[in-house]
């Protein structure tokens, strides 16, 4: 396999359909990558299915550095993005253009960052500077307290307009890519048809050049609802509990370890 990069990312539009999911530590990216997986996203995710935080919002710089050293260390062939977590980028623009080139150095290949026309500044300024951006428009989950919840958005044809408009702004200042999250398939067709850069469809339909799923979502890690656009790959919940509970069996009965197995 040869190594995915953001040219070749982009120029896989209107030639193939990619599937792209998260991973957040080295054994999970390890196994992404060697099943052909094209992009990893470090995403900002992780405070919820890995931290057991409520929302995104809580994740700090320092965690996705970490995450992201170890998926890019595990990744020899996906293209690595590091979610900038919230706080990392409002906070002016030469601090945001600092931490992007942390996530380069800590071996992402791109950093990715929510919003439309308010944040096209920003990412014209790092495409110029030669960082990578992968941009994200819809419903983009560090405004959860903005919308009073995670909702779809796009409904209206004001609202419709407002994220074409958003999409069309974000490829002009230099994105690579951008995600569309929880908007309406219809629009999402509409968005995707009209850029020349690949969208990156989560909950918002099959029209979109390639689709992200979160790691848990996809592996069935999570014993909870999930969401109604995701589906369950595997059911590793299951698999992981019964297998620490086989464990725990084994030890307090004396099976587990054999009598001569000592190191």
């Amino acid at each position: 396999m040869k190594k995915w990069t953001t040219a070749a990312f982009r120029a896989a539009k209107g030639k193939q359909k990619l599937g792209c999911c998260t991973a957040y530590d080295a054994c999970f990216a390890r196994l992404a990558d060697e099943a052909g997986v094209p992009c990893i996203l470090v995403g900002d995710s992780m405070g919820m299915v890995v931290l057991g935080h409520e929302t995104t919002l809580p994740v700090k710089m320092s965690e996705t550095l970490s995450a992201t050293a170890a998926v890019a260390r595990a990744a020899k062939n996906a293209l690595v993005v590091a979610d900038m977590p919230f706080g990392s980028y409002q906070c002016g623009d030469d601090a945001a253009m600092a931490n992007a080139v942390a996530c380069l150095q800590a071996g992402a290949d791109a950093v990715k960052l929510e919003g439309g026309a308010r944040v096209c500044g920003l990412i014209k300024r790092m495409a110029d500077a030669g960082i990578p951006v992968l941009a994200h428009v819809g419903m983009t989950p560090q405004s959860v307290n903005s919308y009073g919840g995670f909702k779809k958005q796009g409904k209206t044809r004001e609202a419709a307009e407002a994220i074409l408009a958003d999409a069309r702004a974000v490829q002009a200042a230099g994105a690579f890519a951008v995600t569309l999250e929880c908007v309406p398939g219809e629009l999402a067709a509409e968005i995707t048809a009209d850029l020349a850069i690949p969208t990156i469809g989560i909950g918002a339909g099959p029209a979109c050049d390639a689709q992200w799923l979160v790691m848990h979502d996809l592996l069935g890690l999570n014993e909870g609802p999930v969401p109604s656009f995701a589906k369950p790959y595997a059911h590793l919940a299951e698999t992981a509990k019964a297998a620490f509970a086989q464990y725990v069996a084994e030890v307090a009965s004396g099976v587990f370890p054999p009598p001569g197995k000592g190191a």
